[in-house]
């Protein structure tokens, strides 16, 4: 299923320089992971064992609009300050290669949507973790006795 992301009309020649357009600014469940696509400078496939969790959010004022990053691991892909969704990683990876991501917020449309859409994929099957070889112990000397 496919969920546009949310461009408000005072926005929408901001976000065209960085080549968002209707067609290529979406979010798309498939039974892979989540594509999420804004613009040309944008598009990751996030595959369902990496996402936490999900939910609705604010995006206030200050944030901005468009391709935004906190420094600090959000990765905002707005074109309005309503219909924000965060969607929460398991681990930190980087955006554009240089900005650490462990969260990517999204302006949708359908918010709601898109959630559901995701809650009813079941998740990957977790890899095993294997059992870590018992350490081995130093072998310690006696302390010694003292001389008087």
């Amino acid at each position: 299923m496919r969920f546009q992301i949310k461009v408000d009309r005072v926005w929408r020649p901001f976000v065209l320089l960085g080549g968002a357009t209707p067609d290529n600014s979406y979010v798309e469940v498939t039974d892979d992971g989540i594509t999420v696509c804004f613009g040309l400078l944008f598009k990751r496939t996030i595959p369902f064992g990496e996402v936490k969790e999900m939910f609705a959010r604010s995006w206030p004022l200050w944030y901005g609009i468009g391709w935004r990053s906190n420094l600090r691991g959000v990765i905002g892909l707005v074109g309005s300050y309503t219909g924000v969704v965060e969607i929460r990683l398991n681990e930190r990876g980087r955006a554009w290669g240089v900005f650490p991501c462990d969260r990517v917020c999204v302006s949708l449309e359908d918010p709601d949507g898109f959630i559901a859409a995701v809650k009813g994929k079941p998740e990957e099957p977790k890899a095993k973790k294997q059992a870590a070889a018992p350490k081995r112990r130093r072998k310690t000397r006696p302390p010694r006795a003292k001389k008087s």
